[in-house]
């Protein structure tokens, strides 16, 4: 006895729905294992302790916006990691009598060595000035200097930036992240996911740049100025 017209074509439109319904569980769940195994990954790139530069470097970078960075980095310069230090990323209504405040015994080095960039305002935009500065002074070796959960990223950026200077990492450690897990305080397990997005998506735009499909110029990458700017020195400030 045949089916009823109505019951095969129910047949025939189902098979399709569960195929695509299995594909799409699929791809949720190869997405799903792919950001695990990525945040993995991002995490044992975070340092839970400070450790000084494995070697000394031409120069220092600071990127602002984490306690202590910029007095760690000072004290970098101090021990004589680096011939000059650059603060990227200083807010504008910010001098160098403001940091030298902060800093109180390493006045001479903030007269002599250190120079400040205020137009910085992201990590993409850190990078992009820490290239002019370091081409200007003809630095090949670099330490970075910023919190560790942002060092994955800053370096992301760093490297596409200057593919040939040698970058050193020094990871700052707050001390939220020495008291207790980062997972136990709402805050910081926030900041954490954060910077993951942040750090993936900076890597999707650097991996797909690197085979020419960069869509999102960056404003400080227009064509060259008859004369560049320079980062303003602590002296001249």
């Amino acid at each position: 006895m045949n089916r009823p017209l109505t019951d095969r074509s129910d047949a025939l439109t189902s098979a399709p729905r569960k195929r695509r319904g299995r594909i799409i569980v699929g791809a949720l769940a190869v997405a799903f294992v792919a950001a695990t195994a990525g945040f993995v990954g991002f995490l044992a790139q975070l340092r839970g302790t400070e450790t000084k530069p494995s070697r000394h470097a031409d120069g220092i970078v600071v990127l602002t916006g984490g306690a202590s960075r910029v007095s760690d980095a000072v004290e970098l310069l101090a021990g004589g990691y680096g011939r000059r230090l650059l603060i990227s990323g200083v807010h504008p209504s910010n001098g160098a009598s403001d940091i030298s405040r902060s800093l109180p015994d390493n006045q001479s080095l903030l007269n002599c060595c250190v120079d400040l960039d205020r137009s910085a305002v992201n990590t993409r935009s850190n990078a992009a000035e820490t290239r002019r500065w370091v081409h200007e002074k003809g630095f090949k070796s670099l330490i970075v200097v910023t919190s560790n959960y942002h060092m994955p990223r800053a370096i992301v950026e760093l490297s596409h930036a200057m593919p040939d200077i040698t970058l050193i990492p020094f990871a700052v450690v707050g001390d939220k992240w020495r008291e207790e897990p980062w997972w136990s305080n709402g805050g910081t397990l926030r900041l954490v996911l954060s910077e993951y997005v942040k750090y993936v998506a900076a890597e999707v735009r650097v991996r797909l740049a690197d085979i020419g499909l960069d869509m999102t110029r960056e404003a400080n990458e227009s064509p060259p100025r008859a004369a560049p700017r320079q980062p303003a020195t602590a002296q001249a400030n």
